[in-house]
């Protein structure tokens, strides 16, 4: 595959200088160190052209290191990572017709992982011209676009050989451990205290749920590294990933975050469910015991049974509180979400078909809201969503939308399943397990938010079904190969 522009190197030469002069020129006169930054977007324009895929190495290093900037009250961007998406966007044509076989000779369409992407895509589109917020929704569905090419659609020309697995999972662990360190250093000078978390994280994280999200996708990467590092035969490997699990352990239960909690021990009761050929099971389980539920509560409106406490419905001083008073109901962001979930399912019957439009909920959500579940944080001063995926996309993008991803979660766990006992190849058993954990702590992250459009969490998201994609194109051409070698076999004389 080709994996590089030529270009000629005077000329990079001569253009490095100039940018190089203008740079310190700029800096001269502003006396701002951001500047010097311009020699390194050249840097890596010229890697772009040398060796893209090397390239985005990089950008996928940068992704858990990058912090939000606000550009105005209502324009913001992570750096360097968004900026980037873009580059690798506008490049992605380049690729594609480099080499256009890659995706028609494999038949990549035809993957239901990749059917059911497309079709939430051209429903988004539905939603977005029919939108009450036809801006904010044309630009959600812009960052939608070099999500799905830089993290589902590039890794499909990435990953390509074993080596490749490997260099993804340091490139992602390296640089989140690295943020891991300076908030536990942060965190531990404040005494670990419950109500601390937000400043030990700063800039680093959107917030603590956030990060604890991302801490509880990759870590269950760490138990599958430890059987595909055995044939090194190194024992300092494996007791550096023994110590990176010690390590993550209490920096999840510090990050004070319930969803991270239960989307560790989803992760690995699949990954069990998969090895008993039993998860093809758990969603249909899932979304009935779910859709009894509301059943349930919406029945005489029992839902009303479960109002808060306006007075004592608030932030805990501690986990352990916090823990207690979610059971009792009094726990101040359960009941907010509860709040915005009613509002929700209200909204959903005047849109049920086209929803109001990506990015719409906040604006139109309070009329629908009931009173009575009100706390502190209602005012939503964040301007936050519906906490919850199915929801989100139910109220946004309507009844189509809210099923295509409930299909899509199903599909995903099957197509692991089935591709992770297609493969007598350890290596790639344990690297299909590991994109379905990591899929599947995102779901349960996502089930109390809407962490999927943020760029740490849903690069992770789209990365793991994308490899997916990949293992069941590395699943067929394995089992192409060992049909062509049993039919050589059988020609030869006996």
């Amino acid at each position: 595959m080709i994996q590089q522009l030529n270009i000629s190197e005077k000329w990079l030469m001569r253009i490095g200088f100039v940018v190089l002069f203008l740079s310190v020129m700029l800096f001269a006169a502003t006396q701002n160190y951001k500047a010097l930054l311009l020699p390194l977007g050249f840097i890596f324009m010229c890697l772009l052209f040398v060796n893209w895929k090397m390239a985005y190495w990089l950008f996928l290093f940068t992704i858990p290191l990058s912090i939000d900037f606000q550009i105005t009250g209502s324009l913001s961007t992570s750096l360097p990572d968004e900026p980037l998406m873009w580059v690798f966007m506008f490049l992605f044509p380049f690729i594609f017709f480099s080499n256009p076989k890659v995706l028609a000779k494999d038949k990549w369409w035809r993957d239901p992982i990749v059917t059911l992407i497309i079709l939430q895509f051209l429903w988004m589109i539905v939603a977005v011209i029919f939108s009450k917020e036809f801006i904010l929704s044309a630009k959600f569905m812009a960052a939608k676009s070099w999500f799905l090419i830089c993290f589902f659609i590039l890794p499909y020309y990435v990953f390509r050989e074993k080596k490749d697995f490997r260099h993804a999972f340091i490139l992602f662990i390296a640089p989140i451990l690295m943020t891991m360190c300076i908030i536990m250093v942060r965190h531990a000078a404040r005494g670990f205290h419950f109500y601390k978390v937000e400043q030990a994280i700063g800039d680093l994280y959107y917030n603590h749920v956030d990060y604890s999200a991302v801490l509880s996708i990759v870590f269950p990467l760490l138990f599958v590294a430890i059987p595909m590092s055995r044939k090194w035969r190194n024992p300092f490997v494996n007791i550096a990933l023994i110590g990176l699990i010690a390590f993550f352990i209490p920096a999840i239960y510090l990050t004070y975050a319930r969803a991270a909690l239960v989307a560790v021990a989803f992760a690995f009761a699949v990954a069990i469910a998969i090895r008993l050929r039993l998860v093809n099971l758990a969603m249909p389980v899932f979304y009935a015991l779910i859709a009894m539920l509301v059943i349930f509560m919406a029945k005489d409106n029992r839902f009303i049974n479960f109002r808060p406490n306006y007075e004592k419905t608030y932030m805990h001083k501690n986990f352990t509180e916090h823990m207690i008073a979610t059971f009792r109901g009094e726990d101040m962001s359960s009941m907010e979400r509860l709040y915005r979930w009613i509002a929700a399912m209200r909204m959903s019957k005047d849109e049920p078909v086209k929803g109001w439009g990506p990015n719409a909920f906040y604006y139109y959500y309070k009329p629908y809201a009931v009173s009575s579940f009100k706390t502190y944080v209602s005012r939503n001063v964040e301007k936050s969503t519906t906490h919850n995926y199915f929801l989100y996309m139910l109220v946004e993008q309507g009844w189509p939308a809210m099923i295509i991803y409930a299909i899509l979660v199903m599909v995903a766990l099957a197509h692991a399943q089935k591709t992770y006992f297609r493969f007598k190849d350890k290596f790639y058993r344990y690297c299909t397990l590991g994109a379905v954990m990591m899929f599947s702590s995102g779901f349960i992250n996502n089930f109390f938010s809407e962490l999927l459009e943020t760029h740490k969490v849903g690069s992770l998201m789209y990365i793991s079904l994308g490899v997916l994609v990949v293992l069941r194109r590395i699943s067929n051409e394995l089992l192409e190969k060992e049909k062509q070698e049993e039919a050589k076999a059988e020609l030869r004389p006996r």
